[in-house]
């Protein structure tokens, strides 16, 4: 991505389809980029069942039903970057309306999330910004005419984690500047297989690869979050639900235009102080990368945190959705522009989702950025997760801690369960996946660990030579519930924690994958997430009403 000021600005090699525009770009611009621009600011931005009636009189029905619906409108605002929500009218023909696809295209099935002493157990959400051109409103919104009808990007990801007890919600942005590797995809339509990527891709191109599941396949393979469901909007979409609420208080530190001298930008237009934004220019809002902090990516990604927050305030300071014509206008408009995975495919099911997500209070709201450092090279103007900070992030997220700081109020893990078979009893299976993006395998990792085991008394444990595939993190996997405790014995006597031996179907017996992060010989030595957010996060509560942006030189009026 560019920073201001740039020498060449819109002409470098670039690492995507030609001519693309993202969420940052101008909301009516049409000029194609060249396909050979690797990241300059002016490129793309990153920016169940049918309800039934309840027992009693059809009057009473029907307010269950409305009463639904209308909180399905308010979650998903909270849900998604200006999203939008389902109303009131026709219930079975807005689920319809609601477009499914597949939770995950990757090869790697996700593991079982662990469950607290309480057998809680937390709720992770994807949420997708598409910069789809595949309608007549979303092509006046978006602009950029050589891209209609082009494979669409996945250009806002942000990952939604719910604690265990629902006490506290974290938020973790990937910048669409992100290059990673992708895994491989199988498009669920065509069935055309997309290879895993040998070299560094942009995030956003996941997208392209079969649809939502590959970007919930990738999320995956970084971080080793399990990921429960996904929802994916588009431009259309944010600008109905910015209009339904009735706008968005966001505010700058001196007056902004987002527009430069060529004439790039999001044309966003706005006084010094607070400004409540609704329909396009909440939309502009959202995608404006021109104006915003140094003029990147990062910039908007933080502007995008602090709509997400600001919106969230406003429907439970008491916004209601109470206009039916309001709510048909933004039910057949939100479930036109959503696409949910096939778990939560009626608005029922959405609705159950929001009731577990509203337990969490905004003063327990954190957003972040996922820590990142620009690339060198041909990859100068693009950023890579940062080591160390980035990884912490992650771990903080899959051991549930809070990334607010606070005490936390999760149940403390369930204890060991007791193993029903002694040692020499219990058959283990174990994996080398030591490869990582820079390293080839370590030679006989998998027979090293072997005699470890052997040495604690598993003298059934085996190598499977045939399945190698890479691991960050060393982790133990077990098929059904009566084989947990005996699971469990093998991470005590190698010193892995508990909370790396998860339930899962992809394994027939135990099984033991020796990861990227036990590369040498001697003991497993597991690092404990902190329990400090980095500051390279940028967190950002959900109380913080004096969240303000600052503003690019350059771009004031």
């Amino acid at each position: 991505m560019a920073r201001s000021g740039t020498p060449g600005e819109g002409t470098r090699p670039r690492v995507r389809h030609a001519g693309q525009l993202g969420w940052d770009d101008g909301l009516y611009e049409e000029g194609s980029e060249s396909s050979t621009d690797s990241g300059t600011g002016e490129q793309r931005a990153a920016s169940g069942e049918s309800g039934h009636r309840r027992s009693g009189s059809k009057r009473r029905g029907k307010k269950g039903k409305r009463r639904v619906l209308r909180w399905s409108a308010s979650v998903l605002a909270l849900l998604i970057v200006g999203g939008a929500g389902a109303g009131y009218l026709y219930y079975e023909h807005l689920n319809g309306n609601l477009k499914k696809a597949d939770l995950t295209l990757g090869d790697k099935k996700m593991a079982d999330h662990k469950a607290n002493a309480a057998g809680q157990t937390p709720l992770n959400i994807l949420l997708i910004g598409s910069d789809a051109r595949d309608s007549k409103e979303n092509q006046k919104l978006g602009g950029a005419k050589d891209t209609f009808g082009a494979p669409p990007l996945a250009d806002v990801q942000m990952l939604l984690h719910v604690s265990a007890d629902r006490s506290n919600m974290s938020v973790i942005s990937m910048p669409r500047d992100t290059m990673l590797k992708i895994p491989k995809c199988t498009d669920p339509k065509t069935k055309h297989v997309y290879q895993a990527t040998t070299g560094l891709e942009m995030t956003n191109e996941t997208l392209g690869r079969g649809g939502p599941g590959c970007s919930v396949a990738t999320w995956y393979e970084l971080t080793g979050i399990t990921i429960d469901h996904f929802m994916m909007i588009d431009f259309s979409g944010v600008v109905s639900m910015a209009d339904a609420i009735g706008g968005v208080p966001v505010c700058v530190k001196s007056n902004v235009y987002s527009r430069n001298s060529a004439g790039k930008g999001s044309g966003l237009k706005l006084e010094k102080g607070t400004t409540k934004i609704k329909g396009q220019q909440a939309l502009q809002w959202l995608r404006t990368r021109y104006g915003f902090e140094d003029g990147t990516d990062l910039g908007r990604t933080h502007a995008q945190h602090m709509y997400m927050n600001s919106m969230v305030r406003e429907l439970r300071k008491g916004t209601k959705l109470t206009d039916p014509g309001k709510l048909t206008d933004l039910a057949e408009a939100a479930t036109d522009a959503l696409t949910v995975d096939k778990s939560i495919e009626t608005v029922k099911k959405l609705y159950d989702l929001a009731e577990e997500l509203k337990k969490v209070p905004t003063k327990r709201i954190t957003m972040t950025t996922m820590p990142n450092v620009y690339g060198t090279g041909t990859l100068k103007e693009r950023v890579l997760p940062k080591p160390g900070d980035a990884d912490q992030l992650f771990q903080m997220v899959r051991d549930d801690v809070p990334l607010d700081g606070k005490a936390s109020k999760r149940k403390a893990p369930a204890a060991a369960k007791k193993p029903t078979a002694s040692p020499a009893e219990i058959p283990v299976t174990v994996r080398n996946g030591t490869r990582t993006d820079t390293d080839y395998p370590v030679k006989g990792r998998a027979s090293t660990v072997k005699e470890l085991l052997a040495g604690k008394g598993f003298t059934q444990a085996a190598v499977d030579a045939q399945n190698t595939e890479a691991e960050k993190r060393t982790g133990i996997l077990f098929p059904t519930v009566d084989m947990e405790g005996n699971a469990q014995s093998v991470a005590k006597a190698l010193g892995i924690p508990l909370s790396a031996v998860k339930k899962s179907t992809d394994v027939s017996g135990i099984t033991l994958t020796v990861g990227a992060d036990w590369r040498e010989d001697g003991d497993y030595h597991a690092s404990s997430a902190e329990e400090k957010t980095p500051d390279s996060a940028r967190a950002l509560n959900g109380d913080d009403e004096t969240a303000c942006m600052d503003i690019q030189p350059g771009f004031s009026w």
